[in-house]
């Protein structure tokens, strides 16, 4: 009888695992995205912008988009 519960909780973890995972990779997709963009956009114009923990935050969560965000506000001069 024991055996039957750690079967079914063990299925219940590996098919949790698999539901977050699912769920995490466009967002790990995403964010692999906008760090790749900053960091491309970077090298090629050299901006100077720096990889603080607020800068990669904003491309982690916002991907592409964070990124020109980021890019754009070095630009104007008022942040990064």
């Amino acid at each position: 009888m024991i055996e039957i519960g750690l079967v079914i909780l063990l299925l219940a973890l590996v098919l949790g695992g698999y539901l977050i995972v699912k769920s995490l990779k466009g967002f790990l997709v995403n964010a692999l995205l906008g760090l790749i963009v900053l960091y491309l956009v970077n090298l090629v114009t050299g901006l100077g912008i720096a990889y603080t923990w607020i800068v990669i935050l904003i491309c982690a969560l916002g991907g592409g988009a964070g990124a020109v965000i980021v890019i754009v506000l070095n630009i104007l001069g008022i942040v990064f």
